[in-house]
């Protein structure tokens, strides 16, 4: 039996060691242990030079003020300089800005939009003869440009099925749970959840890795539930340094997991096992959840620690963590062959 986490081999159990900042790697070329950290983040945010509500400086002092390492600008067809945010905001290891671009394509009635993370240029809109056609030109054209694509809430005007998300091709990442109001996370009238569709992808061996973003519009309305406000949903980045190709690399290996509010300590993936530990508080309780093939719950604790031994029948494992207060951390699926 063989497990694959992303396109890399799992790192062997003699090679790990893990503590509250995540996997220890060693480092051949130093001769030394090289410590990953995790970095809290959101990959999908908007200003005012779309259709968000604030300044660019604004938008970014929200992020590092409240606790985030790293945050992407993603306005919709518009790529926003960030040196001079960096210049002003950045931190060495502590704090960055991600050049993004939301790029926003249309297939008759269906709306598509595809976020372009660290693009060298602006990427126009692709267009194409169907949604997955349009779809596939975004993303190839994002990989161009040097970017890394992630196909955004697909259930946003019920833009894309998980038929059509599966026959995309050279790309990793697509969004299981978006903060706006109107993305339709849950699904309804016969329409499948965003994690439903992943599991459905899984199930067929196409490997794709499921990030929680706010899709932040507005931070100055509070009064309203059509709002679209900051810190509904974040990933946390297990990298060797804070830079923006070190982050992306790290996600489309899949060394990250994705929140709404609960803290993982510990998440290892070895070819025999996969553990989970929740960075548990006083006030929640937590049911972890490892999931399979058709989403099928393989095993369920009680305990704010669990470990799954993969049996290799699974097709694929994955982690679920509910907390007893409504939010939820997923971890990366473990691809078995």
């Amino acid at each position: 039996m063989r497990a694959h986490w992303g396109l890399r081999r799992l790192v062997p159990v003699a090679l790990m060691a893990v503590g509250t900042l995540g996997l220890v790697r060693l480092d051949p070329s130093a001769g030394q242990p090289r410590a990953a950290r995790w970095y809290k983040g959101n990959t999908h945010t908007h200003t005012l030079n779309s259709d968000g509500d604030s300044h660019p400086d604004d938008v970014v002092k929200w992020y590092r003020a409240h606790g985030y390492q790293f945050v992407a600008l993603t306005d919709h067809n518009v790529l926003t300089t960030v040196d001079g945010l960096n210049a002003v905001h950045g931190l060495d290891n502590e704090f960055l800005v991600v050049r993004g671009e939301e790029v926003t394509d249309r297939f008759g009635d269906r709306p598509l939009h595809i976020n372009a993370l660290e693009p060298t240029r602006l990427v126009p809109p692709q267009g194409g003869a169907s949604a997955v056609e349009a779809v596939q030109r975004d993303v190839d054209a994002i990989r161009a440009a040097n970017g890394v694509p992630s196909i955004n809430h697909p259930n946003f005007g019920w833009a894309l099925s998980a038929d059509e998300l599966a026959q995309v091709r050279n790309n990793r990442l697509f969004e299981i749970f978006n903060g706006h109001p109107m993305v339709n996370n849950v699904g309804g009238g016969g329409k499948p959840s965003l994690e439903e569709m992943w599991d459905a992808i899984l199930s067929r061996g196409i490997l794709l890795y499921g990030l929680a973003v706010d899709d932040a519009h507005h931070f100055k309305r509070h009064d309203d539930r059509t709002a679209s406000r900051p810190g509904k949903g974040w990933i946390y980045v297990r990298a060797d340094t804070l830079s923006s190709r070190a982050l992306l690399a790290a996600m489309e290996r899949g060394e990250f997991y994705s929140s709404t509010g609960v803290e993982l300590s510990e998440v290892v993936a070895t070819t025999t096992e996969v553990t989970v530990a929740v960075k548990a508080t006083t006030f929640s309780k937590y049911r972890i959840q490892f999931i399979g093939r058709g989403g099928r719950v393989l095993q369920e604790t009680a305990e704010p620690r669990a470990t799954y031994r993969v049996r290799g029948d699974e097709g694929y494992v994955r982690a679920r963590v509910l907390e007893s207060n409504g939010d939820m951390a997923w971890t990366q699926p473990v691809m078995l062959r």
